[in-house]
């Protein structure tokens, strides 16, 4: 079992202590209120400094050439690609919680980072940096998870009550809420159109926005929370993690049992992800008493691969844009990393966070991930190189207009 929460060390100055130069957004939307622990104080998702990013968000060496980006094998070896190390970006994320189960950060198709603090769920545009508060669901509930749909207008939430919401991400509106679980919600997974949601309760329940039912369907096979949920990419496949060290597959045809039962991992599976280059591959990673990323092929149920990280881990995320990975970590090294599949060679290992980077988002781009953790940041980190080159980027398009704000 993962620890849900750890206490933090170090100082804990009091709100606004801390060094916070670069504080320039506004809101939009009501305030918090206050007297709440959980309030977010007003410096929410306003810039921190970090001295030792480069300038630009871009740095001139981020994307050299690739030797195993290069299907030739004949070809020379050249210098792997090269990551800058530090973030070009951080944000406050007051009251991010450390909390192993929930699933609190995602980065819509429309380039919108959305984050659940406390009892709110924040927006945050990429385009201008623009912050809106989309809602607060009052001192008796609690955000747990949140989804952005395929294409961005509409936020799924699961609460702690064991409800799921369904908001207009652009009106700020609820638009719909639908129960069925007996406790919280901490997982959320959309495909193009049947929502899949996790509770501690042990159950999965597929929601579908176009019936008047709560849900269409249940998945009962976890014996403990689930804490992970992911489609393949062709919408047929569900796999699903859990605290019972379990990863379940199920499909279409798979309605009350699933159709792989995985139980090689030691520890809770909240870590998944699918390949988007190759059909049928699954990763998965395992918790503290386990550690490992495994690779599966899901159409035989056999395990292909499986790779000691030495830290719990807590996310996984395939590029779309090159055939590499990144894995984010908590005990004991709190560390991100990028591998190359098949060969799991390591391109970078990233440190910054002072506590387990329990929460990982990518840009609609495929180039940059951002990482949140309890030490209350969101940190943003240039990794992969675009689709269909490996020169620098441009400055054109995704931080354009809110990187010369950064100096």
């Amino acid at each position: 079992m993962e620890s849900p929460q750890a206490r933090k060390t170090g100082l804990n100055l009091p709100a606004g202590m801390a060094e916070r130069p670069l504080q320039l957004e506004t809101f939009s939307g009501s305030s918090q209120g206050h007297g709440s622990p959980m309030s977010p104080s007003k410096n929410m998702l306003r810039f921190k400094t970090d001295h030792s990013a480069p300038n630009s968000p871009y740095s001139p060496s981020l994307f050299s050439q690739d030797a195993a980006y290069s299907s030739d094998i004949s070809t020379p070896p050249k210098p792997p690609r090269k990551v800058p190390k530090t973030p070009h970006k951080v944000l406050d994320a007051p009251s991010l919680q450390d909390d192993f189960y929930l699933n609190l950060v995602d980065w819509s198709s429309q380039n919108v980072l959305a984050v659940g603090l406390g009892t709110c769920v924040y927006l945050w545009s990429a385009s201008n940096c623009k912050v809106t508060k989309l809602c607060d669901l009052g001192p008796n509930d609690g955000v747990c998870s949140i989804q952005w749909t395929k294409e961005g207008s509409y936020i799924s939430i699961g609460t702690n009550l064991g409800q799921v919401q369904i908001w207009d991400g652009s009106q700020c509106k609820k638009v719909r809420t639908m129960g069925g679980h007996q406790t919280r919600t901490g997982v959320l997974a959309w495909n193009s159109r049947i929502l899949a949601s996790g509770s501690r309760d042990r159950n999965i329940l597929q929601h579908d926005l176009r019936v008047a039912s709560e849900f269409v369907n249940k998945l009962v096979g976890h014996k403990s929370e689930v804490c992970g949920l992911k489609w393949s990419n062709d919408d047929r496949e569900l796999a699903s993690g859990g605290n019972d060290n379990q990863l379940l597959v199920w499909n279409q045809h798979s309605q009350q049992q699933p159709v792989l039962r995985l139980t090689e991992h030691k520890a809770a599976v909240k870590a998944i992800a699918w390949s988007p280059h190759q059909s049928s591959l699954l990763a998965s990673g395992g918790g503290t008493a386990d550690r490992c990323i495994r690779f599966w092929n899901t159409a035989n149920g056999h395990q292909l691969e499986s790779v000691d990280t030495g830290s719990q881990v807590c996310n996984l995320a395939w590029s779309k844009n090159v055939n590499e990975l990144v894995s984010t970590h908590g005990y004991s090294q709190n560390q991100i990393m990028v591998w190359k599949y098949p060969s799991m060679g390591k391109v970078a290992t990233l440190t910054g966070h002072t506590m387990r980077v329990l929460y990982l988002a990518m840009s609609p781009d495929g180039q940059t991930i951002v990482t949140g953790a309890g030490d209350e940041t969101l940190r943003f980190w240039n990794i992969f190189p675009s689709m269909k080159t490996q020169t620098p980027v441009k400055d054109t398009g995704l931080w354009s207009l809110g990187r010369t704000q950064i100096r």
